[in-house]
């Protein structure tokens, strides 16, 4: 992947803001009004700084990941901190957050669809967008150091590039701000085709 433009930068932000502000309407509904997402900013970094530049080292993260199915290739990754993911667990459950740092199998549950639905509202807006299937696979648990996470999830951007394409999306529970992440990793061809639809709905 050649370095990308400014201009083609700007062109995609527009594009994840449309898909990001799906995703919030979908986790503002599951989660009763808690919750809600607006995209940053969409920048280019040295593949090898990106765990630097996301603040992600060697703690261990509670990560569901969601893997695109079909014509196009990529992941969703979302990172919770463990104290705001379990209260959110709680909560959607309808129970008083456990005073334990191990998860229950319902609290996965609840954690696991919360990530199903954000990753199914964004891909079905950029599905619209770019008028291709994406499709996620059922949503995995992990709880794992970040570092490690990025790095398998980024594995095949760095065959291709030393760039990768990073979207900043902040989450808000209850006003807010939280220290979780969401990183939307396509393809090197998922990616080109998202510029190509990116450039023509701008144009």
């Amino acid at each position: 992947m050649t370095q990308t433009s400014t201009n083609t930068l700007s062109t995609l932000s527009n594009l994840f803001a449309l898909a990001t502000q799906n995703a919030s309407t979908s986790m503002s509904r599951w989660t009763h009004g808690q919750m809600s997402l607006v995209l940053d900013h969409v920048h280019e970094i040295a593949l090898e700084d990106v765990a630097e530049h996301l603040n992600v080292g060697e703690e261990l993260l509670t990560i569901v990941v969601l893997n695109l199915e079909g014509e196009f290739d990529g992941q969703i990754i979302l990172t919770f901190d463990d104290i705001n993911g379990k209260q959110l667990a709680a909560s959607l459950l309808g129970q008083e957050p456990s005073d334990t740092s191990e998860w229950t199998e319902l609290e996965k549950s609840a954690i696991s669809e919360t990530g199903n639905i954000l990753g199914c509202a964004y891909m079905n807006e950029l599905t619209r967008l770019l008028e291709v299937s994406l499709v996620p696979s059922p949503p995995m648990f992990i709880q794992d150091y970040g570092a490690c996470v990025l790095q398998q999830a980024l594995m095949a951007q760095a065959m291709a590039s030393d760039q990768v394409l990073l979207c900043h999306t902040q989450f808000h529970r209850l006003g807010q701000e939280l220290d979780w992440n969401v990183f939307f990793v396509p393809s090197e061809s998922l990616l080109e085709r998202i510029i190509q639809s990116a450039e023509l709905i701008s144009a």
